[in-house]
């Protein structure tokens, strides 16, 4: 699929939407840092840039609760998206009976 936007572009969105997520919480930056075990300035960059290193944007998810959001990157299509999706049974083929 193609997309119009850039990866700087869907970085800076992600970071905007990270950091309406901690002012929800009512969070400065120095502390949503410290509870993901950062540098202040490392996740101040990251607010005004976009770029941060996976290994820190995933603990900045995990503090935030948003980690099992990272679960649907990539995943298979076919896979369950939610839990009636889970628990949908598969169809199966009817066996055919022998008549003698």
């Amino acid at each position: 699929m193609l997309s119009i936007r850039t990866e700087l572009e869907v970085a800076r969105e992600l970071a905007a939407r990270i950091r309406d997520a901690r002012l929800q919480l009512g969070w400065s930056q120095n502390e949503l840092a410290r509870r993901a075990g950062l540098r202040p300035a490392t996740y101040r960059l990251f607010e005004q840039t976009g770029q941060i290193a996976l290994i820190r944007l995933l603990r900045v998810l995990s503090i935030l609760d948003h980690l099992q959001d990272f679960d649907l990157v990539c995943a298979p299509s076919d896979a369950p998206r939610t839990l009636a999706e889970l628990h949908v049974p598969k169809r199966q083929r009817a066996r055919r009976t022998k008549h003698a």
